[in-house]
């Protein structure tokens, strides 16, 4: 009797987990980029204009990197996720009367006082610290805001969202917890739901206050002439600064424009108030509100203006620009 011997399946070179993760995620058609080894941390500049879904320049990243995380740019993703923490260290009282220990435990809540369901049924992954993170659809129009990071202003304890201007490690990265790399692993593999409506309601910031009938800038310093044309094409530059700045970049750049405009509030050129009129209302003008709620926006011009009236500018015949701040 003579045997047939099954000829040896062909060598098939192995795949990449992380090259194959990041294909998948822009399969899914959300823009991608590379993340510090095992880390949140963007691995290139501009990574919210540099993200893609195009799959020569993914495998160029990841051949180049193979060991780099995959970064989900939410803004260009039309995403808005849900980050749902663990507990690791002590619960407040108030949650802990009633029985909560994890941020989906909060979100539960928030929807039951709501009176709406559970926003369960949509795509979701486990992260390496037994967080969770659903995955949303953002409603066309909507301008929602990303509390990631921006203490005080989640929706509720552990509970937080990352949308325009964030980023979420996609599934497949990788984490170290007690020194053992852990995934961000998908656990419910179904399509990505909309957003539901008392989310977006509860995400939505509110209109900015109408000024008070357009009141007069604060008058500049009664200066030189030559000053005085200075500091005011001083303003419209900053302003335009302001104004252009790219998603990602806003608020260095108010920061920025802001020291700069103090070191003339530094020689008595320009007052603070006339400074935070100016880049207040080119900020709001043409940011909106998405980047920087009042309270953020006040703080920010104000912490540039110390910054910079410790340094006065020396006013020369041809004065140099200021230094760029170094955007990472």
């Amino acid at each position: 009797m003579t045997t047939t011997t099954a000829p040896a399946p062909a060598l098939v070179p192995a795949t990449n987990g992380l090259l194959a993760a990041a294909l998948g995620a822009a399969g899914r058609g959300w823009p991608v980029f590379p993340l510090a080894p095992r880390s949140k941390r963007p691995a290139i500049p501009d990574w919210q204009q540099r993200a893609t879904c195009d799959p020569d320049r993914i495998r160029r990243w990841w051949r180049r990197h193979p060991r780099h995380n995959i970064g989900i740019a939410c803004g260009p993703a039309g995403l808005l996720v849900l980050d749902l923490d663990a507990a690791h260290g002590p619960i407040p009282i108030r949650w802990a009367r009633r029985g909560i220990t994890h941020g989906r435990d909060v979100l539960a809540l928030l929807a039951q006082q709501a009176g709406e369901p559970d926003p369960v049924d949509t795509f979701t992954v486990a992260t390496p610290r037994g967080g969770e993170h659903r995955f949303f659809s953002r409603p066309s129009g909507s301008r929602l805001r990303s509390t990631v990071g921006a203490r005080g202003r989640g929706l509720g304890w552990h509970v937080d969202t990352r949308g325009p201007g964030a980023l979420v490690a996609a599934p497949g990265s990788l984490a170290v917890v007690h020194g053992v790399p852990v995934p961000y692993a998908v656990t419910w593999d179904i399509p990505v739901a909309v957003l539901p409506g008392w989310l977006v309601t509860a995400l939505t910031p509110p209109p900015a206050p109408p000024p008070a009938a357009h009141p007069p800038p604060p008058p500049l310093p009664a200066t030189s002439r030559r000053v005085s044309a200075y500091v005011q094409a001083a303003v419209t530059a900053e302003c335009r600064n302001v104004a252009t700045a790219t998603e990602g970049h806003r608020h260095i750049t108010v920061y920025a424009a802001a020291a700069a405009l103090g070191e003339l509030h530094g020689n008595g050129w320009i007052s603070a108030a006339a400074i935070t009129h100016h880049l207040t209302n080119a900020a709001r003008h043409h940011l909106g509100v998405a980047d920087f709620d009042a309270r953020e926006l006040t703080t920010t011009i104000r912490d540039g203006i110390a910054a910079g009236r410790e340094n006065p500018r020396i006013l020369t015949d041809r004065p140099a620009p200021r230094p760029r701040l170094a955007i990472r």
